[in-house]
């Protein structure tokens, strides 16, 4: 079951959330991490994705996917390039930003 922190801290009822994994976005599609699926991993996964700065609200950008199967992702977190396995990256619920990718350098 996935469940975003906020709704613990806001009073609400815990509610499955629905929505997109990090390996749905193409290269430089940007998006905001709206959960955690907490359960789905061990603990030492979740400090780990939260030590790499996989939280909710933070903004991500997906780079590159690796060249056999799509497998590793590169995933932009503030100005942090972390490699992810496809499974893991299931894990991490997102939403794609209004604007979906970032802007070329003049």
């Amino acid at each position: 079951m996935i469940v975003s922190r906020n709704c613990f801290s806001s009073g609400l009822v815990p509610q499955l959330m629905t929505g997109l994994s990090i390996h749905t976005l193409r290269p430089g599609q940007l998006a905001t991490i709206v959960a955690i699926d907490r359960g789905g991993c061990n603990p030492v996964t979740a400090r780990q994705l939260h030590e790499m700065g996989f939280d909710e609200g933070v903004d991500i950008e997906l780079l590159h996917r690796g060249p056999v199967g799509g497998d590793p992702l590169a995933v932009r977190v503030g100005n942090t390039v972390v490699g992810l396995r496809k499974s893991l990256a299931a894990m991490i619920v997102i939403e794609p930003a209004v604007t979906h990718f970032r802007e070329a350098a003049e």
